[in-house]
């Protein structure tokens, strides 16, 4: 029996790098990725996909451990990176964008992330696995920023 968690996560910040320099760190993704915490592997798959392995979370007796894999696409005349799920990888779903807006004097950059995390836990935990699973994936992708954040300057 498992526990699906959904995952629906928008941030808008602006940086003051020039968007050039956001787009080549947000569409290298190994580069991109090195900016996120708790990620224990990261391996790419060819064709732009890319499976995650995070580091274990919990106790030695209970723990979990998101794998999932996404396809990246960047086209950088529109500023964007995309990722969509790929399925049969793992046990989430994971799908967002980077939008990139060259302001001039700054950057504007705005993160969408949608998933679907399966959590390997009795349907009676829901109501106290939910809220953990998504309050942990929401810490993660803050810490992210702001390491993208001091990456690209600081914010405007």
């Amino acid at each position: 029996m498992s526990i699906n968690v959904k995952i629906d996560l928008g941030y808008e910040f602006d940086v003051k790098a020039k968007a050039a320099e956001v787009f080549e760190v947000l569409s290298d993704v190994p580069t991109s990725v090195s900016h996120f915490p708790k990620v224990d592997k990261l391996t790419d798959q060819g064709g732009g996909v890319y499976q995650w392995e995070m580091e274990k979370v919990g106790t030695a007796q209970v723990n979990i451990q998101t794998v999932y894999a996404s396809k990246y696409v960047s086209d950088k005349a529109k500023g964007t990176v995309k990722w969509t799920p790929v399925k049969g990888v793992g046990n989430a779903l994971v799908g967002g964008q980077w939008t990139i807006v060259d302001n001039k004097k700054s950057t504007s950059v705005k993160l969408a992330i949608q998933g679907e995390i399966e959590v390997p836990l009795p349907g009676l935990m829901k109501m106290i696995v939910v809220p953990v699973v998504q309050g942990e994936f929401e810490k993660l992708v803050e810490q992210y920023i702001d390491n993208l954040i001091a990456r690209f300057g600081g914010e405007v």
